[in-house]
């Protein structure tokens, strides 16, 4: 205990009607999970682009909220968010209009994870994003160091319970795969509220998932599947047959696991994906009852796979890849934001245009007027447009360059009509697009 201080219908059509219904004006939502509301970087809020102007001017706020890429959340007009400093992790609840701290907690975590190997300049601090819980008002969250936290965000974020994920299930180093040094980055994947279950990728001998009581944090089940974790950014859910399940890019293959009552923890399917580094940073990405993967180095490609209840068969493969940025799927195609922006046609896996000037780091949101909000490089913002109106290439409605001070690894957030920009220092600017 540690020592807490205060301080089956297709994606596209499924779209397609919820613009119809939002053509009369904006939507305001909450992003209490990894890759907002629905998990799927699609927002029913629209971009704020108005007779070919981005009307953003000076954030509204900024703060420094600690080291780490892991990205805020918004709930109820909260904003939660987890940052390194001085030898403690700091989970902070500020107002989304002001910025005002309203609460911090913290507790003794390392910079790194205790297996850490790899890339010690490239990040530090937590990566994992919090996760919020409606039902309960708790909110969870995952240190670099397998601190796993309950959180009561109504009373002040008083600490409901915790464990060590390395402490309670032996967690050893993970082991070099491919054929280049092994990678170690502590625990990245975000946790994952399933009814009454909290889902971890622990990747434990115990099993790769565990589901904990969300209230208790008690055991509830484990995985079959004992393979090493990854280091993608969540769990997403998939029906395969009627029966939900779970799908995670591990260490070493993409795992489908069963989540209903009855046979939690069963395998339904596995496809082999082992990344040099061990860098399947990418969360896989589900449409209907088909997931897209994707991998840099060894595999420089991206793969759709169709899942059934006893395999996991290609569709289709192409050597265009992203290395970092999850895709985000509208209509027919998949858009993502990494060494360019790439539309992808998500019936052939064929591209249909890229360019721009991002990197590495990116991340990417599609509003409801579906245009396509990338936040990358070292704090560069920028709006692209998609589908018909894109004309078959790259088209830029606006960039900017002056929001941020290193690496954009965390995710942007788009709430409430206002846009949350953090970099890996812990730069975070509120800019309001609405």
């Amino acid at each position: 205990m540690h020592r807490y201080v205060r301080s089956v219908i297709s994606p596209g059509v499924i779209w397609s009607a919820v613009l119809l219904i939002l053509t009369a004006g904006t939507l305001a939502e909450d992003w209490p999970h990894w890759r907002g509301l629905r998990r799927n970087d699609l927002s029913r809020e629209t971009s704020g682009w108005s007779a070919g102007r981005w009307r953003i001017g000076k954030p509204a706020w900024t703060a420094q909220v600690g080291l780490g890429s892991t990205s805020p959340v918004v709930a109820d007009g909260k904003l939660y968010v987890l940052g390194w400093d001085a030898g403690r992790d700091h989970l902070t609840c500020r107002d989304v209009k002001t910025g005002d701290r309203l609460w911090s907690i913290s507790y003794a975590c390392p910079k790194y994870g205790r297996h850490a190997v790899g890339d010690q300049g490239m990040y530090a601090g937590p990566t994992s994003t919090p996760e919020y819980d409606s039902e309960t008002g708790y909110l969870y969250t995952l240190s670099t160091d397998g601190n796993l936290n309950c959180w009561d965000v109504h009373n002040r974020g008083r600490n409901v319970w915790s464990l060590n994920l390395y402490d309670k299930y032996q967690v050893r180093r993970r082991p070099k795969v491919g054929r280049r040094s092994r990678r170690d980055y502590g625990y990245t994947t975000s946790p994952r509220v399933y009814e009454d279950s909290l889902i971890v990728e622990v990747g434990s001998d115990a099993g790769n998932l565990v589901a904990f009581d969300k209230r208790t944090g008690k055991q509830q089940w484990t995985s079959q599947n004992k393979d090493p974790a990854g280091h993608t950014g969540g769990l997403v859910l998939i029906e395969v047959a009627r029966r939900p399940c779970v799908a995670v890019l591990t260490l070493k293959n993409l795992v489908v696991t069963r989540v209903d009552s009855k046979d939690h923890g069963e395998t339904v399917a596995t496809y082999p994906w082992i990344t040099d580094f061990g860098n399947n940073v990418v969360t896989p990405v589900v449409v209907g009852q088909d997931i897209l993967i994707t991998s840099a180095y060894n595999h420089m490609s991206m793969c759709r796979l169709h899942i059934s209840s006893r395999s996991a068969k290609k569709v289709w493969e192409t050597r265009v890849a992203s290395g970092v940025c999850t895709p985000v799927i509208i209509r027919d195609a998949v858009y993502w934001a990494w060494r360019g922006v790439h539309c992808l046609d998500l019936a052939t896996g064929n591209e249909r245009w890229s360019g721009g000037t991002v990197g590495a780091p990116g991340s990417c949101i599609v509003t409801a007027d579906e245009r396509l909000v990338i936040w990358a490089n070292r704090g560069e913002l920028s709006l692209i447009e998609t589908g018909d109106r894109s004309h078959g290439q790259y088209t830029e409605l606006f960039k900017r360059s002056d929001l941020g001070r290193s690496e954009a690894w965390p995710h942007i957030v788009l709430a409430g009509g206002r846009l949350f920009c953090k970099d890996r220092n812990g730069n975070l600017a509120c800019l309001r697009i609405q």
